[in-house]
Parts: structure tokens; sequence; C-alpha cells
């Protein structure tokens, strides 16, 4: 029986997919590949949340046991085998425990973005998707009567920022020589070192220098009518689609969108206002000077 000797925990839109394909890349490790098993937080019940789209995020889960040792029995000589389910910092309190139940001596990754960044960069994303259609500011207003009304995890844009309560479970259930938590502007300014660091703690090949892509990228759509034609299922766009070659259609696509706006500084000051206890502990919990998340 294979199981993963490290896992990817988190967190969401905080270069995790570019660090899953990054690790992909090295010769002595194995990444499952489905990106975002989440066997460890759903394990036995499918999740039943109810937001738009959230069909897509449950049908994604591998809740059985059978089915997630299935994803890495080939595995073979690799030393280091993995994979990367962001919902086990969401929803630590759960996957922390079975974690510990079933591999008690994995290594655990984290890397974490200003929170504040973090919440406006899953919102962009969710508006690129066609799935979100409030401000952000209506958004952030929503969240309580949205996760009231059980939407998933994704929907929770200011909720999914409290690092340190999310940590404090794998602290408290793992030695501290087993979990390495990085930040998201490491890995924008310096991945080829925080790679190495890594490889070091996975106990693989350091020398080996994989290509790091950028994964995820969200763009702004430029007309909602727009956005509705390309993301929405329409008569018109099924009739036009076999008669447009796909790079024009390409190029049709990339027309519609635009880098996001910057986030609102008024509501980047607020929200981090609501996060600055909690970093305060969190910078003491990992043992890194954050004092550069609370500048606003």
């Amino acid at each position: 029986m294979k199981m993963p000797n490290f896992l990817i925990i988190g967190a969401a839109k905080s270069g995790t997919t570019a660090l899953y394909h990054a690790l992909k890349q090295h010769p002595q490790i194995y990444m499952s590949p489905v990106k975002e098993p989440r066997f460890f937080t759903f394990e036995g019940k499918r999740p039943d949340y109810c937001g738009p789209g959230d069909d897509q995020f449950a049908s994604g889960c591998v809740i059985n046991l059978q089915d997630y040792l299935r994803l890495f029995e080939e595995a073979e000589h690799q030393i280091a085998i993995g994979e990367a389910s962001v919902t086990y910092l969401r929803l630590s309190e759960t996957s922390s425990q079975r974690i510990q139940h079933y591999i008690p001596h994995v290594k655990l990754i984290a890397v974490l973005r200003q929170p504040a960044e973090r919440a406006y960069s899953i919102y962009t994303m969710r508006v690129a998707a066609g799935r979100e259609w409030l401000s952000f500011a209506q958004a952030l207003q929503a969240e309580e009567e949205r996760q009231q009304m059980n939407w998933s995890p994704d929907w929770t844009y200011k909720a999914s920022g409290y690092y340190y309560r999310f940590l404090q479970p794998y602290f408290e259930r793992f030695p501290r020589e087993q979990i390495r938590i990085y930040l998201y502007e490491d890995w924008q300014t310096k991945s080829p070192e925080v790679l190495q660091d890594i490889f070091r703690f996975l106990q693989v090949d350091n020398t080996f220098v994989p290509e790091v892509g950028k994964h995820n990228v969200t763009w702004w759509p430029r007309s909602r009518a727009i956005q509705t034609l390309l993301t929405k299922p329409h008569a018109l766009k099924t009739w036009l689609r076999p008669l447009l070659p796909p790079r024009l259609r390409g190029a049709i696509q990339s027309l519609s969108y635009r880098r996001p706006p910057s986030i609102d500084p008024e509501l980047h000051r607020q929200l981090t206002e609501c996060y600055r206890e909690d970093i305060l502990k969190l910078q003491d919990l990992i043992g890194r000077d954050l004092s550069h998340w609370l500048k606003t």
C-alpha cells in the first residue's frame, strides 16, 4: 500500500499549482496525477456544497481509500511521493486528524500569501470563471450568508486567510521538523532557492533545476456580456464554434480579457486589520517577520 510521504497543504492562490508542476518534473519525486484529491478532508463522504459550480468541486474529490491509493500505484523508484490539496489548510481540523491517522510521519509544505491579497486573488478568479457577479465589497458582505447556505470553501474569501488558526492543528499533531512554511513573495522572487530547500527537506537531489512556469493566472473580463457568451452554454456559440478556426477563437478570447484591476486600497486596509492579530501570532509560530504584511 503506497501512501504519500509529503503533502502540499495550501494556501489557495499562493503558488501551489506552480509548485506542484515544478516538483512533478523531479525524477525522484512522484506527484499524484490528480492535483487536488482532497481525500483527507472528505474521506467517506462526498461534500454536498450548493454554491454556483460547487458540483464540480465535489465531483473532483477522492473519498474512497482504494481510489486514493490508486493515485500512487505507479510510483516506483521515486523517493518522495506527494499530492497538493489546499483544503487541507482551510479545513485543517478534520484534515490534520486524518493525515495523522494514516501517515503520521508525513512531511507538510505550505505557501502563504498576504491574506488580503490572497482573498482578492481568489475573488478575481471566480469573476473570470463567470461564477462571481458581486463586487468584491459585496462578496465579502455576502460571505457569512453563503457559508450558512453551505457554499464550498472556494467562496470564503476572507475566512480562508486566518493562517495561524488553520496551521495550529498541524503544529499540535506533528513535530515541527516535519513542517515547512514558505511565503508567496519568496516563491515569486527566488523560486530556485525555495525549490532547493524543499528538495533538501524531501531528501531528493537538490541540484535538479525544474522549469517554473506561471499557472492559474487570472484574467479580468472586459465585458460581462462577452464573458457570458464565452463561459456559458449558448445556442449562438454552439452554431459559430465550428465556423471559427481555433486561432481566431483564441484571439477573440484574449481580446475579451485583461489583467484584473488592483484591490481597492481601503478594502485592503480593512481586511488587513481584520487579520492583524492572526498575522502577529503566525509570525511567532513560523519564526518569520511578517510586518510587511501589515503595511497598507
